[in-house]
């Protein structure tokens, strides 16, 4: 099997073209405009770190969730002692935005709960408003679910420090990705920074499911090999650098970054450092692969997925942190159609763009982390 299985897939060397996209759009590829004054400023004198986690609820809210302990002093001047400024304070971890930018519910951070995540990471609001985080520091080994008001209903794994284990289904792996099925009452995990797998788990009871690696490879044969990962587990045991010349791995590289649930029941999953989709069954079979900018080195080019509005769900929605993009991809064969975004701090341009999510009007919605800390709203532009 080839690395690139699946299409052409971006493979040209794509120049600037005018506006900051890197791809020249096909004529029925969709469009999007920034709306640089989304969301509107925030209340309280409060400031946004790093942007772990974003998702829509059944009534087009935007919520967020932020890492308070990603800003640095002079981001809180307002807050040291004495104030060196007049500005500002740790905003709570979660914040709920209505369309218009407002914020209009907010809480969570350190502390809130006793496993509340080190490093928030994962967002997803299921059809019932609960909210689903993880987190992906060291010691992350949970998924929480609150209710919309922010009491704890539910908690899989635990904090620990214990070796990574992907046989192990009673402790997690620094979960980056998070998807519930409301109709079959189960939550799919992209298990993630520690972890190389898919697991799924009852939603209402936590019960463990299913699982699977990269190609649908059961757990038992999923290597347990410690990968160095944004400069924060051990390398022992380190596996060699990704090179786009590698034939295909054979398992997920951390970070198993997203897991998305499409309208026709497949599962679509991140494998962010090889640069790659691998799509599943719901019982974790193997479906299709493609490879997304196969020379992108460094963070990897797939972030996340979000899915097109439209009855079939044409195309996906790939935010690309490394390359400062997000690429718009046919569903069917992986092929690049269009794309929007450039390296930047100006409106409509991205610095790591981690995470994005679509409204049922189909406005976008993205997040950055690492220095680039904010969100950004992009309107249909037709």
């Amino acid at each position: 099997m080839k690395r690139m299985r699946t299409a052409a897939l971006g493979l040209l060397a794509l120049g600037t073209l005018s506006g900051g996209a890197l791809f020249a759009a096909s004529d029925d590829a969709p469009r999007y405009t920034v709306d640089p004054y989304w969301p509107k400023q925030l209340p309280n004198n409060w400031i946004m770190g790093q942007v772990g986690g974003v998702a829509v609820d059944g009534q087009d809210h935007i919520w967020v969730l932020q890492r308070p302990n990603s800003l640095t002093p002079d981001e809180l001047g307002a807050s040291q002692s004495p104030p060196r400024n007049d500005c500002c304070a740790k905003a709570p971890s979660l914040l709920e935005f209505d369309a218009t930018g407002n914020v209009i519910k907010s809480w969570g951070g350190p502390g809130y709960v006793t496993d509340w995540p080190t490093n928030e990471h994962a967002l997803w609001i299921d059809k019932g408003g609960n909210v689903w985080i993880s987190g992906n520091g060291v010691d992350d080994r949970a998924v929480l679910k609150f209710s919309a008001e922010g009491k704890l209903l539910l908690e899989i794994g635990g904090k620990s420090k214990a070796p990574k284990n992907n046989q192990d289904t009673a402790l997690l792996g620094r979960v980056a990705g998070i998807e519930v099925d409301d109709a079959a009452h189960e939550v799919y995990l992209a298990d993630g920074y520690l972890n190389n797998r898919v697991v799924v788990y009852d939603s209402n009871t936590g019960a463990y499911k299913r699982g699977w690696g990269a190609y649908g490879i059961p757990l038992s044969e999923i290597e347990n090999t410690v990968e160095q990962i944004e400069g924060d587990i051990s390398a022992a045991g380190k596996i060699p650098p990704y090179a786009p010349t590698d034939a295909p791995d054979k398992q997920f590289r951390s970070p198993v970054h997203c897991v998305r649930l499409s309208v026709d029941g497949l599962v679509y999953v991140c494998d962010r450092h090889n640069d790659r989709i691998q799509v599943f069954t719901k019982q974790g079979k193997f479906v299709s692969e493609f490879t997304l900018r196969p020379a992108t080195l460094g963070n990897g080019s797939t972030w996340t997925i979000a899915f097109t509005r439209d009855v079939k769900q044409q195309y996906l929605l790939v935010p690309d942190g490394e390359n400062s993009v997000v690429w718009i991809l046919n569903r069917g064969d992986g092929s690049i159609v269009s794309s929007f975004g450039h390296n930047g701090r100006n409106a409509g341009q991205f610095h790591w763009i981690h995470q994005l999510a679509m409204d049922s009007k189909g406005n976008v919605y993205t997040g950055e982390v690492d220095t680039g800390k904010r969100m950004q709203k992009f309107t249909p532009a037709r």
